[in-house]
């Protein structure tokens, strides 16, 4: 089949438009990054001085990075819609945050969500796969203080161990409120199989969209965070949070990341922008911590209704293109979410001033010194 002039010079502003990208991610990610940390080497007096001011400068250089590459997605036209809950009437308080994982755009598409919700954004903690720490996002992770977990039966037991730890080290010291993990253990394509085998044996439902969840990440998360006695409050009305500030984790937020037909977006769609403008949407449901079970047995029924219900909005989202409207409402409202172009060039130009900053600043300590 010949292809046509039109085609081909499709075709060619496509590929120039992703190379282009990739060139301006490249370019943002050696001096963003690099910037980052040298500050931070910089700023290590005052983490002696001061922690609580070191760890919110931290905070601000961090949400600023994951707001480089939410711009990524957003000026690729790729665009986010929320539904349910709104999670910024708890943004102040300390949550988990589960999410349904279905490709390596997920993370992008809630770094991009959480841009607008308040300071939670800085001071939020991430569970992830330990091969992101060999990414080029890995030495800030690192730093900021987020878990990798290692999968696999034979290193469960270590790394659960190793989690309540970091947490017990690491959460509280550093003002963290947001913990955000994706209870699956995996990519969706990757884990369907297994899980539906796994509920066929176990007279558990059949699900397509999401795997039944794993559950040792989140009792200790449940066991280190809550405190003894909780007094959170359901989100709604004027009790949405309490004058004073509650320890310990309050809420569970139940997140459902959905893609228009199901094509979930990868971190290259996202860095080269090849795809059409795609709109994914979030729903997102509040749930009191104190409503949430602590005996393992209940715990994992809890969670497993938790998907299966992931299960039923995604089933209604595929087959109508709108999430299902809250039980006793007639319609579901959303919510478009915005980014400011003038903020986020705002943030790109500071990052590579700095990175010129060091730059200049490298040559002349080399030509003192040398």
């Amino acid at each position: 089949m010949a292809v046509t002039l039109e085609q081909a010079q499709r075709v060619g502003y496509t590929c120039l438009k992703a190379l282009l990208r990739f060139a301006f991610m490249v370019a943002n990610n050696l001096v963003a990054i690099p910037s980052y940390v040298l500050y931070l080497i910089v700023l290590q007096p005052l983490r002696i001085l001061d922690s609580k001011s070191f760890w919110y400068i931290e905070g601000v250089l961090f949400k600023w990075l994951l707001a480089m590459v939410a711009s990524w997605g957003w000026w690729a036209g790729y665009t986010v819609v929320e539904w349910g809950d709104d999670v910024k009437a708890v943004s102040e308080d300390e949550a988990m945050v589960l999410v349904n994982h279905q490709a390596t755009g997920d993370v992008c598409t809630l770094m991009m969500c959480l841009q607008d919700k308040g300071t939670v954004v800085r001071q939020m903690m991430w569970l992830m796969d330990h091969i992101f720490k060999y990414t080029n996002f890995g030495i800030v992770s690192l730093i900021h203080g987020d878990f990798f977990i290692r999968q696999g039966k034979a290193h469960r037991d270590q790394q659960l161990v190793l989690l309540k730890d970091h947490l017990e080290k690491y959460y509280r010291s550093r003002s963290r409120k947001w913990i955000v993990l994706f209870p699956e253990g995996g990519f969706l394509r990757k884990r369907r199989e297994t899980s539906q085998a796994f509920a066929k044996k176990n007279n558990l439902p059949f699900l397509k969209h999401v795997t039944l969840p794993r559950l040792g990440a989140t009792q200790v998360i449940l066991k280190t965070l809550v405190a003894p006695q909780e007094n959170g409050t359901p989100p709604g009305g004027d009790a949405v949070r309490k004058e004073s500030k509650s320890k310990g984790l309050q809420w569970v937020i139940d997140t459902t990341i959905a893609y228009p037909k199901a094509e979930p977006i990868d971190i290259q769609t996202w860095i080269l922008g090849y795809r059409q403008p795609t709109v994914t949407h979030v729903h997102y449901r509040i749930f009191p911590v104190k409503d949430v079970p602590a005996e393992p047995e209940a715990l994992t029924n809890w969670l497993y209704q938790r998907f299966i219900e992931k299960e039923d909005l995604l089933t209604h989202f595929y087959e109508t293109g709108a999430f299902p409207p809250p039980q006793g409402q007639t319609k579901a409202i959303s919510r478009e979410m915005t980014l400011s172009n003038l903020w986020l060039v705002a943030i790109q130009s500071f990052a590579f001033l700095s990175g010129g900053m060091w730059y200049c600043l490298f040559q002349y300590l080399y030509h003192c010194l040398f």
